[in-house]
């Protein structure tokens, strides 16, 4: 892992960057305690306040234009942060967007109120995006039209170093010394309005961000390895959207307790009764009913409005609220002829479990083991997960399903096919070609 630093923030164009303590605001570095040791690194300086102060939250056509116009002419990087509502409404829609940039500050925006950025997507279209986990704000940043042409992720460039904790906390004090308070990262943020102390919170989670930009671009470069984090980051942007998971019922926890087919389709109407009551709500569907009590209904298929009270799991009052709903999906699948029932299982495009290999594909389980090995070996040389030098499914596909010949470009061209950037081919592909032909030699295949 490259040599962590603890740098304070840059100053901004024409203002003095501060960090907060909890006694105020001081410039630069000199709160930062020396260490009680040589050697020692300084103790972390808490981050309290925004260098300006808490901005109001923009929820008008007129503010926005002033939010446009002094991002446009602002400079560097623009930090981005989206704030949605997981586990309370249905979706992933952001519920305020945090932005900063050099020489405009930070702008709290509502998208609700805003449903359209595009304006300010305009504004800001050649700037450098930078995110915290992109993959996760993306989706709903580009439902109200903020779409970035190019990205850094601080997330996976701690990554592609090394970082043993990624999160935005523990990035920025470990990397830049300060400490933020992360209390409200799970709140409902649909709330309206939104509480002084969530706001402050939003807005130093992008206080830091283009600081911490810069120092893990120094460290990548430094270890080796910015193009390969270029590479990623592109092709964050580039990657079409997954499509819609088939059966998304089967996601639903538990369900391996439930044994027949007849179950199972229990499983999928109340799935479905859910979802739609969750969507036409705007309820996250767990706020609706448990996936525990999907089960539990399932398993015992109540006929009457007194048998299904009598579940321990339909007990509370949001769970009865819409026990009719719940009683016709199970008389539904109740209903179903046996062609009407789902499979226990359902093909997929991959390969099987791991787990069967040995009995189904020997040959192929032994140039997994092989595969597996060589991967994590690498990605222990570079010094970051193996998961981001190869994706799992990648190994398992390339070994379940190997070129006919194990040389080193027919390894890369299957890489390649298989959505392997360029730098992870060159590192991967000679060692997983020898780890195959040695296979092959010893006579094991």
């Amino acid at each position: 892992m490259s040599e962590t630093r603890a740098t304070g923030p840059e100053r901004d164009t024409g203002a003095e960057t501060t960090a907060a303590t909890r006694s105020g605001t001081v410039p630069e570095q000199a709160a930062r305690e020396p260490a009680a040791e040589a050697g020692d690194a300084p103790p972390p300086v808490p981050l309290l306040e925004p260098r300006e102060g808490v901005p109001s939250v923009v929820t008008d056509a007129a503010d926005l234009e002033r939010v446009i116009a002094a991002f446009a002419a602002g400079a560097g990087p623009v930090a981005v942060d989206a704030e949605r509502a997981s586990g309370y409404r249905y979706g992933q829609r952001a519920y305020l967007i945090q932005l900063r940039r050099a020489g405009a500050g930070t702008a709290l925006i509502d998208p609700i109120a805003l449903p359209d950025l595009s304006g300010l997507d305009a504004a800001i279209a050649d700037a450098e995006l930078v995110l915290h986990a992109a993959n996760q704000d993306l989706p709903c940043l580009a439902e109200v039209g903020l779409v970035p042409r190019r990205l850094f992720d601080t997330e996976l460039a701690g990554r592609l170093l090394g970082y043993p904790r990624v999160g935005l906390g523990s990035m920025v004090e470990n990397v830049l010394g300060f400490l933020l308070e992360k209390g409200h990262s799970a709140a409902d943020w649909s709330t309206r309005p939104l509480p002084e102390d969530w706001l402050r919170y939003a807005a130093l989670d992008v206080e830091l961000l283009v600081e911490l930009r810069d120092a893990l671009h120094d460290e990548l470069e430094a270890a080796g390895k910015l193009e390969w984090a270029l590479e990623e980051f592109a092709a964050i942007l580039t990657t079409p959207p997954k499509p819609p998971r088939a059966d998304p019922w089967r996601r639903t926890s538990g369900i391996h307790r439930v044994r027949n087919r007849r179950a199972l389709a229990t499983v999928r109407e109340i799935w479905e009764a859910r979802d739609k009551i969750a969507r036409e709500r705007d309820l996250s569907p767990g706020r609706v009913l448990q996936d525990a009590a999907i089960i539990e209904l399932a398993q015992r298929a109540p006929r009457t409005p007194a048998e299904l009270q009598a579940l321990p799991t339909m007990r509370g009052r949001g769970a009865r609220r819409h026990q009719s709903a719940w009683l016709r999906a199970v008389a539904r699948a109740r209903d179903l002829t046996d062609r009407g029932l789902p499979e226990p299982t359902v093909p997929g495009d991959g390969p099987p479990p791991a787990h069967r290999w040995a009995d189904r594909d020997p040959e192929a389980a032994k140039r997994l083991t092989a595969a597996r090995a060589v991967v994590a070996a690498l990605a222990d040389e570079h010094s970051m997960p193996s998961e981001n030098l190869m994706q799992p499914d990648s190994v398992r596909r390339l070994a379940w399903t190997p070129p006919p010949e194990a040389s080193a470009s027919a390894i890369a061209a299957a890489l390649r096919d298989l959505g392997a950037r360029r730098w992870q081919v060159e590192l991967t592909a000679q060692p997983l070609a020898r780890a195959f032909l040695r296979l092959e030699c010893k006579g094991d295949l």
